[in-house]
């Protein structure tokens, strides 16, 4: 004899408390969606996250990905992201493949598409919303393709979300936020805002220890130092992080200073700053993730590495310039601060300063506010 179940055709909101109850997701405290699910998540087999774009970025959709597995567990779940942040994503608890986008221009997006399409993925979120990314969403032809009506291609969406400020009534949204909406648009619990994570694989968190016991290093407390950003308007003086390297030399840690190849010149300006010892690594981002969840703080400006700190729980004092700091802070789980100058112009786009011959949004921020926050976090 058939179960209800097969005979009665059960509502969008049943099928959700039912898939909530199947894996114990109920409660008073439990994650809810945002809306009602939009498809039978029943039949739904694999599932893939678009983010191109930055480490930050990539970082910050991880809280969408771990939503989405612990609400369906059997699903397989898959990200597309570029090349050179893929590495990123080596051993993450959530992920059952990383896909990768080659550079190569059209060559390269036409060989990831031929992949994309025979994946066979029921259900697409593209969270970046960029040409490429809404072009290879629809390369997928899933069932369920879903992104924001404000996308430029929206219309290549079978499904399209409202305004993340009208799903989670708010004036202002974190990226987290603005990701995990399309996901919580479609019946997925979000609610209770998950971090963000990282994996940290064997093989990494082996290659740190032996380059900290190389250096003498292997018992010391590791504050993680990042002096570098993508911009001008991002990047406090490198004599400020020296003062702050220095301070934390006092209280017996022992300072790594990490950036990327180009970035060089940042790092060696600050060695030649400092009146104490500042070890210099050259990581690769598993390496960098590691080195992180090795240290017992990071300092450092608003960057994709805060964010790596963030994802391992480390606690995290990071000084922001002219970017939004409700949109773009670190998504901490452990102790955290965020230190700026409050200015009528920031936030801006951050390209170059509008307003000033120089970036006084970053400029203008004390070390005494920095030390301040370091103290707070530490204690």
């Amino acid at each position: 004899m058939n179960s209800l179940r097969d005979i009665v055709e059960l509502s969008p909101q049943l099928r959700v408390i039912e898939t909530q109850a199947m894996y114990g997701l109920q409660g008073q405290d439990a994650a809810q969606p945002l809306a009602p699910p939009r498809w039978d998540w029943r039949d739904v087999r694999k599932v893939l996250f678009v983010r191109l774009r930055s480490i930050g970025d990539t970082v910050l959709a991880t809280p969408s990905i771990f939503a989405l597995k612990r609400f369906l567990p059997n699903v397989e779940v898959h990200i597309l992201v570029e090349d050179w942040v893929a590495p990123l994503l080596d051993n993450h608890p959530h992920l059952d493949k990383v896909v990768v986008l080659e550079r190569g221009g059209l060559v390269a997006r036409t060989r990831v598409a031929r992949e994309l399409r025979s994946a066979g993925y029921d259900v697409v979120y593209n969270l970046h919303g960029g040409t490429t990314a809404t072009f290879l969403t629809r390369a997928t032809g899933a069932r369920h393709r879903v992104g924001f009506k404000t996308y430029q291609y929206a219309q290549l969406h079978n499904h399209q979300a409202p305004s993340p400020l009208l799903l989670w009534g708010q004036q202002k949204t974190h990226s987290v936020e603005q990701q995990l909406a399309l996901p919580g648009w479609t019946g997925v619990p979000v609610t209770d805002r998950p971090r963000t994570q990282l994996g940290v694989s064997a093989g990494a968190a082996q290659s740190i220890e032996e380059r900290l016991d190389a250096a003498n290093l292997a018992d010391r407390k590791i504050a993680l130092i990042h002096p570098a950003a993508a911009f001008a308007t991002k990047q406090w003086a490198t004599e400020n992080f020296a003062r702050v390297v220095e301070f934390l030399a006092d209280r017996d840690y022992a300072s790594v200073a990490i950036a990327a190849p180009n970035e060089n010149a940042i790092l060696e300006n600050l060695l030649s700053e400092a009146s104490v010892r500042i070890v210099r690594l050259d990581l690769s981002l598993p390496e960098v993730t590691a080195l992180a969840a090795r240290s017992q703080l990071f300092v450092g400006n608003d960057s994709g590495i805060a964010h790596i700190a963030a994802a391992v729980g480390t606690p995290s004092v990071v000084i922001f310039g002219s970017s939004n700091v409700a949109h773009w802070r670190p998504w901490n789980r452990a102790a955290a601060e965020v230190v700026f100058e409050e200015m009528p112009c920031q936030p801006c786009h951050g390209y170059f300063c509008e307003k000033f011959a120089q970036p006084e949004c970053i400029l203008r921020v004390p070390v005494a506010r920095v030390t301040a926050a370091i103290e707070r976090c530490l204690s």
